[in-house]
């Protein structure tokens, strides 16, 4: 799982009024080089929710991510390339995330979450 699709779940549970950001309990994290796209990146800049994308990142062992950032920063080569390497490089393959509000896990392996709820959690 990348962090752009961390970036993006949050947990559905019954009666969860704050189910993001999800956070991650890391089992097994790689990399993965990915051919940089600035157009994909640039659109997909104001779309991310950046302090959790950066506390994630964080989780993941990466640090090179700015808390504060605006848009002037998307004409910087080396914040593209941090944002890029956050955003897609890193591969979270075996883990957990878990619900801010219940303490709910959801496993994943493989890279895959499951987020599939019990019957009395829907």
């Amino acid at each position: 799982m990348r962090l752009l699709t961390h970036n993006m779940l949050s947990s559905n549970i019954k009666g969860v009024a704050n189910g993001l950001p999800l956070k991650i309990k890391a089992g097994k994290v790689m990399q993965k080089q990915v051919e940089m796209n600035l157009d994909f990146l640039k659109n997909m800049f104001s779309k991310i929710e950046w302090k959790p994308f950066v506390e994630a990142a964080k989780t993941l062992g990466y640090s090179e991510l700015s808390e504060d950032v605006d848009p002037s920063l998307l004409d910087s080569q080396g914040f593209l390339a941090n944002f890029h390497h956050a955003l897609l490089e890193i591969h979270l393959k075996e883990g957990a995330l878990v619900c801010p509000e219940t303490g709910c896990r959801f496993p994943f392996s493989k890279g895959t979450p499951n987020m599939l709820l019990h019957e009395d959690e829907v």
